[in-house]
């Protein structure tokens, strides 16, 4: 099954990806904590992005916590 080939815009930039998983390597938000690239799932603190909550909480961001 072929990736469509369609423009993604970040930051006033236009990406053309191939295949979704470079997509994603050049586009998802990185762990501020553990340095992971977040895929599907993340939690954003006071501008930040962090894998979970633990690593926010390892970061000093008090009152987080993972939803399951």
């Amino acid at each position: 099954m072929p990736f469509p080939e369609e423009p993604v815009s970040s930051q006033r930039r236009v990406h053309v990806f191939d295949c979704f998983s470079c997509a994603i390597h050049r586009m998802a938000p990185i762990c501020e904590h553990c340095r992971v690239q977040i895929i599907g799932q993340g939690v954003e603190v006071e501008g930040s992005w962090f894998c979970g909550a633990h690593c926010a909480r390892a970061e000093g961001k008090a009152g987080i916590v993972d939803k399951v």
